[in-house]
C-alpha cells in the first residue's frame, strides 16, 4: 500500500452519504460558513434502476451498489443466514430500498422520551418530520410541503388491494388512508418516497442540490478505515481509495452516518468498543464501551405466498412480452404503472391481541410472489401478504471479525430469542388468515401456496416462521441512544467521553419505530443537524476542542 495522503481540512467530516448523511451534508453546508467532507465508501447513484421505484427488486444482489451482508447463522431460525443488504451507493439504503414513507408511531418516540432521552418525544420531533416533507397531499398539522423529501400517492388502486383493505374492514379493523395521520390502525395504501414516478432518496431530495455549494466537498469510492484520535478527542478521519490512504482532518466534529452495521464497526475499528473484543484483534483500545454494537434490532417478516386465481398480478406482467411493452410504455408516457410501485402496494397495522394497546404487526401485500425476496417471480399469478412484528423484543449485536475495515462485520440479529416474538409471529400470522378468509380477498385466492393449509397449530406456524423467515431490512440501535452506562451516545448524540463525535443515523435509536425506519433516520439527521449547528454558534462541548482524557 501506498503512503498515508495529509488532505485538506473541513470543519465537518461526515461518514457514509446514506439516509442520514446526504441530509447532514445538505444541513451542514447550507450556510457557507462551514466547511463539510462527505465520504461515501460506494459510487454514484447513476444506476437506471435505482430511479426506477420497483427497480428495488434488481438491487438485492447488485453489488456495485449493495453492501450484500448476511448474518451469522441464526441460532432460532434453524442455523440459517439472513440477507442483510445495504445500501453502499450516494443515497445509502434510500437509493436501493422499497420507497415505503412510514414514520412509526407517536408512541415509539414518547418512549424514547420516558427512557431519559430529552427531546425526542413526539411533539418534539414533529417539526423535523414536517420540515423534510413535500406532501403531495397538501400541508397540515401533521405534514409538511416544500420540503426535500417527496412524498407521493401510489400512482393508482390495484383490484387485490382493494379487495385486502375490504376485508381488513369485514376482520373488524378500519380502513386508513394515512399510516402518518393521528392513528397508524388500520388497512389502506403506502405512500411512497417518490415523486412524478421516480425515486426521491436522500441523495436525490437533499444532496443533489448541495453539492453546488463550493463549501462540500464529496468523496465517492472512499472507505473509512478509522477515525483519528488526540487523546479521546476525534479529528480526522483516515480513508482508503483503492490502494491510497488518506486522511482528512476535522476543526469541530466527526459524524458518523454510516448505518446500524457500519457506524459500530467503525468505531470499533478506531478503538472505541468492547476491550475483549478489540484487543485480541490488535486494535489499541481508546475507550472500552461494550454498548457499541449491542442492542442491534430488526423487524423479522414471514411471508404467505398466494396463487391468484386472475391473471393480473405482476407475475403476469413480467412473463408475457406484451405486457412488459405495455407496462414500459405506460411508465415512460403516464409514470404510472407497475413499474411505479414501491415495495408494499397496500398493508396495514393491526392488534394481535386486545391486551395490545397500538398495532404490534404490520402487513404488507405485495402483488407479485417469488419464493425469496428478488427472486424471479413465479410463473403463475400469484402475490404475498407478509407479517413482521412491531416492537420486538429479541436482541443482536454486531462484532468485528478482523481488524481489516474491507471485511464486513459479524451480524448477529438474534431473531425470535425472545418468547414474546415468538408468540407475537404466530399470532400475527393467524390474524392475517383470519384477513384473508374474508370474502372479497378469498375470491382471488385459488390456494394459500405456502405454509399450505396442512399448517394450523402454532407450533406448526412458529416452525414455518423458523424455516423461511427474513429481515424486512429495518437493523437499528447498534450505538444506542441513553442514559444508562451501556449508552453509546446521550441525547445530543455525542459519543459518551469522547470529543467532538457523534453518531446520527438508525445505530442511535433507542427501540426501533414501528414500520419502515427510513422516515425516522431522515427525521434524526434534520434534528441532529440542528443540534450540531446549535453546539457550533454556543460553544458547547462537542464542537470545540476538548482535554484528552
Amino acid at each position: 500500500m501506498v503512503g498515508t495522503a495529509q488532505a485538506a481540512s473541513f470543519d465537518y467530516i461526515v461518514v457514509g452519504a446514506g439516509s442520514a448523511g446526504c441530509v447532514l451534508a445538505n444541513r451542514l453546508s447550507a450556510s457557507g460558513r462551514h466547511r463539510v467532507l462527505l465520504l461515501e465508501a460506494g459510487g454514484h447513484d447513476r444506476h437506471i434502476w435505482i430511479h426506477i421505484p420497483l427497480g428495488y427488486a434488481k438491487l438485492f444482489s447488485d453489488r456495485r451498489v449493495n453492501w450484500l451482508y448476511a448474518s451469522e447463522p441464526e441460532p432460532e431460525l434453524n442455523n440459517r443466514s439472513v440477507i442483510q443488504p445495504r445500501g453502499k451507493v450516494l443515497g445509502g439504503s434510500s437509493s436501493i430500498n422499497g420507497l415505503l414513507y412510514l414514520r412509526g408511531q407517536p408512541a415509539d418516540y414518547d418512549h424514547w422520551r420516558q427512557l431519559g432521552n430529552a427531546g425526542w418525544s413526539f411533539d418534539d420531533v414533529l417539526p423535523y418530520f414536517r420540515r423534510a416533507e413535500d406532501q403531495e397531499r397538501g400541508e397540515d398539522a401533521l405534514h409538511g410541503v416544500g420540503g426535500p423529501l417527496a412524498v407521493s400517492n401510489v400512482c393508482e388502486p390495484h383490484p387485490l388491494c382493494e379487495a385486502f383493505i375490504e376485508s381488513t374492514q369485514l376482520a373488524g379493523f378500519p380502513r386508513n388512508d394515512d399510516f402518518n395521520g393521528p392513528s397508524q390502525e388500520g388497512a389502506g395504501y403506502f405512500q411512497l418516497t417518490a415523486r412524478r414516478g421516480r425515486r426521491c432518496s436522500t441523495a436525490v431530495g437533499y444532496l443533489r442540490q448541495a453539492r453546488r455549494r463550493p463549501n462540500l466537498a464529496v468523496v465517492t469510492n472512499a472507505l473509512a478505515s478509522r477515525i483519528v484520535f488526540e487523546g479521546r478527542r476525534a479529528v480526522g478521519v483516515e480513508y482508503r481509495q483503492g490502494d491510497a490512504t488518506s486522511i482528512a482532518h476535522a476543526g469541530r466534529e466527526v459524524i458518523l452516518a454510516g448505518g446500524a452495521f457500519n457506524s459500530p464497526q467503525l468505531l470499533q475499528l478506531s478503538g472505541v468498543g468492547p476491550a475483549a473484543l478489540l484487543r485480541p484483534l490488535g486494535i489499541d483500545v481508546i475507550a472500552d464501551m461494550p454498548g457499541v454494537g449491542a442492542d442491534l434490532q430488526d423487524h423479522l417478516q414471514v411471508r404467505v405466498q398466494y396463487r391468484c386465481t386472475e391473471p393480473i398480478t405482476m407475475n403476469d406482467v413480467v412473463h408475457r412480452w406484451r405486457h412488459r411493452v405495455g407496462a414500459g410504455l405506460r411508465y415512460l408516457l403516464l409514470r404510472k404503472g407497475l413499474l411505479a410501485v414501491g415495495a408494499g402496494y397496500a398493508g396495514g397495522f393491526f392488534r394481535t391481541s386486545a391486551l395490545a394497546a397500538t398495532p404490534d404487526v404490520q402487513v404488507h401485500l405485495l402483488i407479485f410472489s417469488g419464493d425469496t425476496s428478488g427472486a424471479a417471480l413465479h410463473p403463475f399469478p400469484g402475490f404475498i401478504a407478509s407479517v413482521c412484528q412491531l416492537r420486538p423484543e429479541s436482541r443482536g449485536v454486531v462484532r468485528l471479525k478482523s481488524a481489516d475495515p474491507r471485511q464486513p462485520p459479524a451480524i448477529q440479529p438474534r431473531y425470535l430469542s425472545a418468547a414474546f416474538d415468538r408468540d407475537t409471529m404466530v399470532a400475527g400470522m393467524k390474524l392475517l388468515r383470519r384477513i384473508m378468509a374474508q370474502r372479497p380477498i378469498r375470491r382471488y385466492i385459488a390456494e394459500e401456496r405456502v405454509p399450505g393449509p396442512q399448517v394450523t397449530s402454532d407450533e406448526d406456524l412458529l416452525a414455518f416462521a423458523r424455516a423461511s423467515a427474513t429481515t424486512v431490512f429495518h437493523p437499528t440501535s447498534t450505538c444506542r441512544m441513553g442514559a444508562d452506562a451501556t449508552a453509546v451516545v446521550d441525547e445530543r448524540l455525542r459519543v459518551r467521553g469522547i470529543g467532538n463525535l457523534r453518531v446520527v443515523d438508525a445505530s442511535i435509536m433507542p427501540t426501533v419505530v414501528s414500520g419502515n425506519t427510513n422516515a425516522a433516520v431522515i427525521m434524526i439527521a434534520e434534528k441532529g443537524a440542528d443540534m450540531i449547528l446549535q453546539d457550533a454558534a454556543t460553544g458547547a462541548p462537542g464542537s470545540r476542542p476538548l482535554a484528552a482524557a
